[in-house]
């Protein structure tokens, strides 16, 4: 009431927030629409802050309890694949908060938390168990070392390829063939080059999100040009 009567009164108007403020706006009403993704931000802040202190030798004990390696999936698989999700080999949290920003993020606005969560846990589950299938292969059969067997594998690069591939289908065509292609690319190469596990697991990953088309049905697609259009008029 008492802003109308200085209104009334011939009282300016309250001033406008300004460009600081918005911004700030902005980015928590971003922050707010991918809750998943900044949480999970969140925690890999923390455990990065955490492996930046420790010296190698401890850090290397640390993570290997911690890696969904053969040893770990044998003796304790929930708890392998849970805290491999959530640590880093090195603290490179600024790395992470760019790769959240622009794949998970956008994803989990897409599709609804509870969607981009299946993904990128599925991915992350199923990507770790194919590379580390044939790791075990390799080593039973002495192709590879068996100190394989205990190796650190930890982070969350097959949950982020798992998404980047889902991410294919926000695009329409013919984006979305130029992304999906550039993509399978992009991760197929160093497979065909290095041959190592975790090439195979990002590679799988990538598909795992691909094969998740179905939950993407009804969703809304983005074309760029059509967008940049707009923006010009």
């Amino acid at each position: 009431m008492q802003d109308r009567a200085d209104h009334e009164r011939g009282a300016p108007p309250p001033a406008a927030p300004g460009p600081g403020r918005r911004a700030l706006r902005a980015v928590a009403r971003w922050i707010r629409s991918a809750p998943g993704t900044y949480a999970w931000l969140l925690i890999l802040a923390a455990t990065s802050f955490v492996v930046a202190r420790m010296s190698p030798e401890r850090l290397e004990w640390f993570l290997a309890k911690r890696s969904t390696n053969l040893d770990q999936l044998r003796d304790r698989p929930v708890h392998a694949l849970v805290a491999s999700a959530i640590w880093t080999e090195q603290a490179a949290f600024p790395f992470y908060f760019v790769m959240f920003t622009l794949f998970q993020a956008p994803v989990e606005r897409w599709l609804g938390t509870r969607r981009w969560l299946t993904v990128a846990l599925t991915a992350h589950i199923l990507a770790t168990l194919i590379s580390q299938s044939v790791v075990a292969w390799g080593v039973d059969s002495g192709r590879l070392p068996a100190n394989m067997a205990d190796t650190i594998d930890v982070g969350v690069s097959y949950a982020l390829a798992g998404v980047q591939g889902v991410l294919t289908y926000r695009f329409a065509p013919p984006w979305r063939l130029l992304y999906g292609g550039g993509l399978l690319v992009f991760y197929l190469v160093p497979l065909l080059v290095s041959h190592t596990f975790t090439d195979l697991g990002h590679f799988s990953a990538v598909l795992i999100g691909l094969a998740f088309r179905p939950i993407t049905r009804g969703r809304p697609t983005w074309d760029p040009a059509a967008a940049l259009r707009r923006r010009r008029h």
